[in-house]
Order: C-alpha cells, then structure tokens, then sequence
C-alpha cells in the first residue's frame, strides 16, 4: 500500500491551492480528482482580491484578465442598484485557473490520480483510502475537497446529505462584446439570481442558482431561460443580444446550503466541501482558496512542532474556519432570504438604493481581508 503524508479527496481550488503550499513544505501529497484537466466546472468564475496575494506566494502566475470593481444588482422587475466594490475582484473561468494550480501542483511534485475514491477509513491515528477499482492508500491526513455533495458524505454519515436540497445551478459562456469589462451583475428572477461577468478570454460567464419548484414547471433550460430568467429586463436583454459559446449549458443539481461541519470523522473539510456560500456574496471561490491555506499551516505546523496531537488541530481548524466564513455565510443566507422574497426585494431595494453606507457594509459583511502570507 502506497502512503502518503497528505491525502486530498478533489482537485479543485481548494485541494489544488493545499497540494501546492503543502508541497512548498516538502509533504508528500497525492490529489484524487474524477476529471481531466482543463474542464468547466458550474462557478460564479469571480474571485475576489482577497487572495492575489496569496496566489503569488504560491507562485501562481495568473493571466491578464479583468478588474471587476462595480456590482449591479436588480430585481425581478428590473429595480436596479450599483456599487463599487472596494476590494475589488477579476474574473477567470474555472477551465483555466484549476489546470494552472494543476499544473504548479505537478511542478512541485505532487501525485495526482485520475480516480474516484469509494471509502475513507480511520484507525490507529491514520486513514486508509479506497479508490476504485479496489485499491487502497494510506496516509496521516485527509482533506475533503470533492464539492458540494458527493457520495463520501453518506460513507462519512454527514447530517446535512439526509436533508432536501432544492436547488439548481445552470452555467454557460457567451459573447457580448457590449458587456462591461469592469462589471460584476446578480440579477433575480422568479424562483433564482444569476451572475454575469467576464472571463480571462472576453467570454461573459452566466451562471444561476434556481429553485427545482420553478424550474420544473418549464421543460428545459432553453424554456427556462426564455420564459422566466428573460422577464428581467437585464438578463432579456444580455439573452437576446449574446451568442452562447457552449454546445449546451452545464448543470448540476441537489445543492445544498445546509449548515456543514468543517472536521467530520477526522477529515479536514474545505471549500463547499465545508459549507457553501450563496453566489449573492460572490465570494466562493476566494473562500476555497483561504481554507486550504488554513488547513494547510495547521498540518505543516503538526508536523513541524511534533505536537502530534490531532485533536488540538481539528479543533483550531474549526475556530479559525468559524472566525473567518461563518459571518460571511450567515450574511449570505440572510441575503437570499431576502432577495428571493418578491415584496421584501423590492422594498429593500428602495432602501439600499438611498443607502451607499449600507450597501459598502453589506459588501464588506460579505468578502474577507486581503490574505497575509
């Protein structure tokens, strides 16, 4: 049996961000990831400023892509509000800022497998892993970075895969010149908002979250998008005049924003693995980013200091995962709640629009501090 000091279940952002600085410390790391790089993944695909730095310590090189500074926000009904974002963020898709962290894990020496794993097991302060078909690995650490909900959280018995999850997201690329270059824009519809901003390439992402309850009553995202995502007169308007650059739009549903702990059965859980965020705070993809780094200097420092004690560690990865995302996830539900509500949105709305000092606070309620390495 193969054993590594770090196993990590997912090679996204938040696995790929702990095999790099993981490695930078001369771990062996192995990463098990179901998909070949580079692939587009159902992301809001804007990052917040937040983490530049961090990504430079990496040693990251990210392209030259666009500074998005300005949000707008509107309703149903197309009651719009724009602010600036103070920190402001850039947008790059997922296709190619997962395959440059890939490409810097390999860089650094870290083993990845193109395999799904079945089981994680722990005794006698170590875990054994089992990866189809039928082979198993051994390790000191586990760090959960599958995604939203996979089929380890039944095997790992987490409370919140018991629980319905009612919701959809939809994601696909289009051209639309005329879109601008600095914007990010939530827009709601019945039943769901989406996000549309610009990539590293030009390509505007449009990304949704929606209700299965809506949803189901068209027959088809093409009928979804026609009959209710176009009665908001921003989200017509950018369907109408842009031309979509995928085949079909990807989807992926049983969402969930159920409360989820960050340490379950001794696995260190990070990024939606450890508790999604609402795409209304923009933010999920820095916030993936930022658990890994705190994941990743609590092992370095077990190792390092021979405290070998497991314990203290979950338990400080839990301290500093609430101090940092459980305000910025609690704002997030509130702001659904809210937005989500046709009488509420409206009237809040009205309110935030007369309100620069609320909306700067509801916006710094909803990113974290530029990231110290």
């Amino acid at each position: 049996m193969d054993n590594f000091d770090v196993i990590i279940v997912g090679g996204g952002l938040a696995g790929l961000t702990a095999a790099i600085h993981l490695r930078r410390e001369n771990y062996s790391v192995a990463v098990f990831e179901s998909k070949q790089y580079p692939h587009h993944k159902v992301c809001g695909e804007y990052i917040s400023n937040e983490v530049t730095p961090y990504l430079t310590f990496l040693g990251v090189s990210l392209p030259q892509t666009f500074q998005l500074n300005e949000m707008l926000l509107s309703t149903e009904k197309g009651e719009a509000l724009r602010a600036k974002l103070p920190m402001g963020g850039f947008g790059i898709s997922r296709y190619t800022l997962d395959n440059l962290l890939y490409q810097r894990a390999l860089d650094l020496g870290a083993t990845v497998f193109f395999n799904s794993v079945s089981s994680i097991s722990y005794e006698n302060d170590n875990f054994k892993i089992g990866v189809e078909p039928g082979k198993e690995y051994g390790c000191k650490f586990v760090i959960g970075a599958y995604g939203k909900r996979g089929v380890l959280d039944k095997d790992l018995q987490r409370d919140f895969i018991q629980l319905k999850s009612p919701w959809l997201g939809v994601k696909a690329h289009y051209k639309l010149d005329s879109f601008p270059d600095n914007l990010v824009a939530i827009h709601n519809f019945r039943g769901g908002y989406g996000g549309l901003s610009k990539t590293e390439n030009g390509a505007v992402n449009f990304c949704y979250l929606v209700s299965y309850d809506s949803f189901k009553k068209e027959k088809d995202i093409a009928g979804f998008n026609q009959n209710i995502i176009a009665r908001n007169p921003y989200l017509g308007t950018f369907l109408n005049d842009a031309e979509m650059l995928f085949d079909r739009p990807l989807s992926i549903g049983q969402i969930s924003f159920h409360k989820k702990k960050p340490v379950q059965k001794h696995v260190i859980m990070c990024g939606d693995t450890a508790g999604l965020i609402h795409p209304l705070c923009g933010n999920g993809m820095a916030m993936a980013i930022h658990s890994a780094k705190i994941a990743s200097e609590l092992i370095h420092a077990y190792f390092k200091n021979g405290l070998q004690n497991r314990t203290r560690l979950e338990k400080d990865y839990e301290t500093q995962w609430n101090n940092v995302f459980a305000k910025r996830l609690w704002m997030g539900r509130q702001l659904q709640d809210l937005l989500l509500n046709p009488k509420l949105s409206n009237l809040a709305m009205g309110i935030l629009a007369n309100s620069p000092y609320i909306v700067n606070k509801l916006i710094k309620n909803t990113h974290g501090q530029i990231i110290q390495c």
